[in-house]
């Protein structure tokens, strides 16, 4: 009877640990999170409702953490990688960051577009829009905000925002240097 007793009470306990897991850490950290398909979507909202010219470049800029706006991390490095690569299989024209010398290169923090310089840049370039963005960081997810705007005159040309849920995945990449 004892031996059923503590049979049937880690039984009880292996089902609601993973309970109590789902709730301080919420259920992303059951399942994770597709960067590349979660990226992927926020692109095809992004060019859901714009008409851009196949011949003219996008810049695309290091997404930056939005409490610190010169600040980047190993997540905002990646986003922006993956946001490029999207760009490029949708059959748009996108200037490699690591070849324009009009950025501020930081290693830990990757291409910062700086804004007094945003016009020069892609007016060499050719440039008909860059792509910037945001992340902001909470306990349960991350919320990305990414914009295309027109270089000349700073107009927002679309919008697109996504949240990506908080897993060790995603932490790794927020944390780490």
């Amino acid at each position: 009877m004892k031996r059923r007793t503590a049979a049937f009470a880690l039984l009880a306990a292996a089902v609601a640990l993973p309970g109590c897991a789902r709730y301080y850490y919420g259920d992303a950290a059951q399942v994770g999170v597709d960067l590349v398909e979660a990226n992927t979507k926020a692109i095809e909202a992004l060019l859901q409702n714009i008409v851009l010219d196949p011949s003219r470049p996008i810049l695309v800029s290091t997404l930056v953490s939005v409490d610190r706006l010169g600040e980047s991390s190993r997540l905002g490095r990646t986003l922006s990688e993956q946001l490029a690569g999207r760009l490029v299989q949708r059959g748009v024209l996108v200037v490699e960051p690591r070849l324009r010398d009009n950025l501020v290169m930081l290693p830990s923090q990757g291409e910062l577009l700086l804004s007094r310089e945003l016009h020069e840049v892609s007016q060499r370039h050719d440039a008909q829009a860059v792509l910037v963005g945001t992340y902001a960081a909470s306990l349960r997810s991350v919320y990305v905000s990414l914009k295309l705007v027109h270089p000349v005159g700073n107009l927002v040309m679309a919008a697109a925002d996504y949240t990506l849920p908080m897993d060790d995945n995603v932490r790794s990449l927020l944390y780490a240097r």
